[in-house]
């Protein structure tokens, strides 16, 4: 990681073996709305963690939680992940609903809102692109240029996470380069929840 004329740069050359996070120290994060503008080349991918976890085991960089992912390529741009945490949590153009069943197993409830081909039209691919993330209660939506990606409602109430750390993530594999800048986070005051969420 490095910074200059105020973007912060992460970069490798492809021997990276394992996920990197640079972690924002100062507080954790619970409701919030996130602007930051961001660019990924050369074919990598990348994600910004919020209410993430440090993760267990040897590497003392690995972060896990709630991810907005995005990449040079056509596909993962927009989506919610979950970093060691889930998995694929919503695919674009979808809002997706989050519950245990009585096996005990995640369940989705899938709803689509837009087609990802249309979504797909706002992203610039190995160029800036404006990213926000609206997170309050467990009712999480991502935007680039302000077209809405998609929209998470966590009810999973053993695995959800209402608070904790920010981080970007600098991805193991091909060599690539991610750059964020103008970062800008806003506290939102926490809204009376409905039963059952």
């Amino acid at each position: 990681w490095s910074k200059k004329d105020g973007v912060l740069i992460g970069k490798t050359d492809g021997t990276l073996k394992m996920n990197r996070f640079i972690t924002w120290k100062s507080a954790t994060v619970r409701n919030f709305d996130l602007r930051v503008k961001v660019r990924v080349t050369a074919g990598g991918n990348s994600g910004i963690q919020y209410r993430s976890f440090k993760a267990d085991g040897p590497d003392e960089w690995r972060i896990g939680g709630y991810q907005a992912d995005f990449e040079a390529g056509d596909t993962y741009s927009g989506i919610c992940y979950g970093e060691r945490f889930r998995g694929i949590l919503s695919l674009r153009g979808k809002k997706t609903t989050l519950t245990v069943g009585d096996d005990g197993k995640l369940k989705k409830e899938v709803e689509e809102f837009s087609k990802d081909a249309d979504i797909a039209k706002a992203i610039k691919k190995e160029d800036w692109n404006s990213y926000r993330i609206v997170a309050r209660n467990f009712n999480l939506t991502h935007y680039i240029h302000g077209v809405k990606t998609p929209q998470v409602v966590d009810r999973d109430r053993t695995t959800r996470r209402a608070d904790g750390l920010l981080a970007l993530q600098l991805h193991a594999g091909p060599p690539m380069t991610v750059q964020f800048k103008n970062i800008r986070i806003k506290e939102l005051p926490k809204r009376a929840r409905k039963a059952g969420n």
